[in-house]
Order: C-alpha cells, then structure tokens, then sequence
C-alpha cells in the first residue's frame, strides 16, 4: 500500500532525519523524497510504502510530532510590520519577545527612508494563532505594529508554506471543494519536481499551472463564447463545428436524420454546453445522446455522461473502464503525464461514464505493426467511414474516420489545425506542451501518423475535422 504524506516540518537540522526515524522504526519504505527549499522552506512530500496498520502507525507519530498538515487556519505565514525609532538596538527588544514566543522568522525587510523611523517588515511562521496574539498584545508596549494581509501583499515577502497557499489560490479560481487540496498538493509537487529534473524553473512552472487554471475559469458562464460554424457533407449531411477557448472540439454530425457528437470536451463546461446545445437543437432534451470519441484524453470525455451511449474502440473503453474503477487510465500511466492530467482532472471536475454506457466498436486484429491501421467500419446516415487507428503515437486507442465518398476525415489529436486556432485556444493550447513535455505519448510516431493520414487521402477537395482548431480545407493534387 502506498501513501503521500505531505509534512509541515521546522526549518532546523535534523527535522527530516526525525521523520526518516519514523519510518524505519515501523518498516516502512520511503519510496520518493521531494524538497526544495527554494520553494518552500518548510513542506516536504514524502512517498511511503508499507501495510495499512503500518502506515497507519506512522500517521500517528507524524501527527505526535507534529509534522502532518494541520488545518488550514493554525499555520502560516503572517507578515508583520514593526514601527521602529531610526536608533541604534530597536528592533533588539522584537527579536527578544519573537524568539521567547518562539515563532519562526521566515523573511525581514528594513531600510531607512531619511525619516526618523524604519518600516521593519518580518514573515513570522505561526503554528498557534493564540501565541501570535499575546506576541502582538506584548510587542504593542514596545512600538507600533500591523499585520499585513499576507495572501494580498504585492510583493511575494516569503516562500514558506507556498504550497498551501499556491494551492488555496488554485480552488479559489475554480470555486473548487475542500476534498481537492490534497490530490492538487501532491500533484502539483509531482509536476515540479519532473520539470526541475530536465532543467525548468519550479516557479514557471507553478506559473503555468496558475494561468492554466485562470484560463480555464475565464471561459466559464458569459464569457464562455466558442466559435460555432456550420460545415455542408452532402446533401442532407451537415457539421456543426464548437470550438471552445479550452479543451477540444465538439463536432455534431447531422445526417438522415440522425445526430452524433463526436468529442466532448471539459467537464467543467457543462451547463454551458448544455444550454449550446439545446439552442443549436431543439429536440436536445428528448433525443436519443450518442457520441463518439477519438481517443480517452480528459479534454476530450468530459461530458460523457451526459450521454446514452459512447463509441469507442477497444481500447479507449477498456481506458474509461480503469478510471471508472480508481485506477490510472493510459495517459496517467506514463509517469510524465500523470501529474498534469491529474490537475487537469480535478480542476475541471472529470468522471468517466459508467461501462455500460460505452461500446468498444473498433480495434486492430492481431498486434498492430504499421502507424495508422484499418480497424473496421462505421455506417451513419449518408456516411460511410472506413475507421482507422493509430499505434498510440498520441494516446493508444487513437481513432481516425474518413469517408472517401465525401472527402471528410475526423482525425481527433493526430492532426490537428494548429494555425486555424483561436488567439484563446493557441493560449490555452501551450500550456500541456509545458507541463506535460509532450502532448503526444511517443512524438515522433505521432508524427508518422500524420503522414500517414495525408497518405491515404485521394485526390480532390477533402474537409479535415481535428479536435483542435477550425476545420481544415486540403487539396491533394493528382500526380503527374
């Protein structure tokens, strides 16, 4: 069994060698270590491994010591500014009461200003709020003195516990539930830890996960304002193309009658979506919900249970299926995504729809050798599609469908308009690349499908749907 602890520890000698001890007593194996004390000088991950009485027991004697997170409300940073005589042995009598009270000093800032007093700015770690009280109570008889709000100051005074509050700012923005902190604590140590590794800055990396989440929240209610165009098949097929700011596309397709959705988008935009939808049609409430989606990225399945019924290939259900049972689905089993998908996940509110509701319709027979394989057929109204799928360049399961009677191709994130997006979409398009290194599983086999989607285009005027970007027009030339 396995478990993250995420310890609050004193900036001293020794304090991680006190919790090491704890867990060799009791047999536990420490599995990862994450501290950087650039960051925050007093939180540390820890990785442990052991039975469930074991890591139980250590729970306790973490507790005892004191190193496992308190609520939010008993430790932090304050930041205090002290109203000093320009005098020489001031601030001796603060640093006197602050070190009897024993309260930390994560952060000091003074410098004369030609008057006759200093504004002497200090970053106290407080653990019990009633002991900075009777602090501030005492030092009032010596100076002048004022907390700053710490959380709203202009300057970034301190980095100490910047996890919490890094955090905190992360479930403010999405209006997010208590029950999300932990698993956005881990993973966002996790992710910085991965790109400290190959050479990027933790705090542009903190960076991107911040404005990835304010990106996400500034498309949300009136302002979530896709781009909707309306593409003609044939004489009675025809595609509703929705772009949203963030996340993939959602194509409707129109034929005989009949309505599927191919794609779904973030979870996080679904009452927007929904209210889309049924205004782009009306019989939305009492329709029969059909979808099909390309591949199982987060990005792509949000709204899936908004559905009756979701195709798939083989593969992409039997992903859906481990999620739907707690477990890492493809993406989140290579260890350089699973951080970012994880955030991803819990910021935008992801469930998989139950395996029920999905059809794994399509897959390769026997083990797939070439870059884009024939998998089998799809009929829809006046479509014919042959169905393709990929090796997994992008995310294995990777489904590609392309009429060659009406020159359509619904490609999902094989090829994708990367010059037909948005200004919001290219913004919020750079931020995976970053955080995960790597949009694609394996890029360079990514890169061989593409080609060999192009291959099998025939010649003539051919209507490329991705499931980014606005749709593509290609020509293939015959050759001479």
């Amino acid at each position: 069994m396995k478990k993250t602890y995420i310890t609050t520890m004193p900036n001293h000698i020794g304090a991680f060698l006190k919790a090491s001890e704890c867990f060799a007593a009791l047999d536990v194996n420490i599995t990862r270590v994450s501290y950087n004390k650039a960051v925050d000088s007093h939180t540390l991950f820890i990785d442990a491994e052991g039975s469930e009485g074991q890591l139980k027991a250590a729970d306790e004697q973490l507790s005892n010591i004191g190193y496992l997170q308190t609520p939010a409300g008993e430790k932090g940073i304050v930041l205090v500014e002290f109203h000093l005589r320009d005098v020489p042995g001031s601030v001796t009598g603060v640093l006197r009461l602050i070190s009897r009270y024993r309260l930390n000093i994560s952060y000091i800032s003074s410098q004369e200003n030609g008057s006759d007093y200093q504004a002497f700015k200090m970053g106290l770690f407080v653990e019990d709020e009633g002991a900075l009280r009777a602090f501030l109570s005492e030092v009032e008889a010596l100076c002048p003195v004022r907390v700053i709000d710490y959380n709203h100051s202009e300057k970034v005074y301190d980095n100490s516990i910047f996890y919490r509050s890094f955090v905190s700012g992360l479930m403010q923005t999405l209006a997010l539930s208590e029950d999300c902190r932990e698993t956005l604590l881990v993973n966002s140590n996790l992710v910085m830890q991965l790109l400290d590794d190959k050479g990027l800055s933790p705090y542009k990396t903190f960076e991107s996960i911040s404005r990835f989440a304010e990106l996400l929240a500034r498309s949300r209610g009136d302002a979530f304002s896709p781009r909707i165009t309306h593409h003609q098949i044939a004489e009675n097929t025809r595609v509703i193309l929705i772009e949203p700011p963030c996340g993939s596309n959602t194509a409707i397709l129109q034929s005989g009658g009949e309505t599927l959705f191919i794609d779904c988008g973030y979870a996080l935009y679904r009452r927007e979506m929904e209210a889309l939808f049924r205004q782009l049609l009306p019989d939305w409430d009492g329709m029969k919900k059909r979808v099909l989606i390309t591949h199982a990225d987060v990005d792509h399945c949000g709204l899936l249970p908004l559905f009756d019924e979701v195709l798939a290939s083989a593969k992409s259900k039997a992903c859906l299926a481990l999620e739907y049972a707690g477990k890492y689905g493809f993406r989140e089993q290579n260890p350089m995504h699973r951080p970012y998908v994880s955030i991803c996940k819990t910021l935008t509110g992801y469930a998989p729809p139950g395996p029920d509701r999905v059809l794994g319709l399509w897959d390769v027979a026997g083990e797939q050798v070439a870059p884009l394989a024939q998998a089998g057929f799809f009929s829809f109204g006046e479509m014919d599609f042959e169905v393709y799928q990929g090796q997994g360049g992008h995310l294995a399961g990777e489904t590609v469908l392309i009429d060659f009677a009406h020159h359509v191709a619904f490609t999902g994130d094989i090829y994708v308009n990367i010059h037909g997006m948005t200004r919001e979409q290219s913004a919020y398009n750079q931020y995976a690349p970053v955080l995960m290194t790597s949009v694609d599983t394996d890029p360079g086999l990514c890169a061989r499908e593409r080609g060999a989607i192009m291959q099998r285009l025939g010649v003539g005027e051919w209507q490329i749907f991705g499931a980014h970007g606005m749709k593509k027009d290609y020509q293939v030339q015959e050759e001479k």
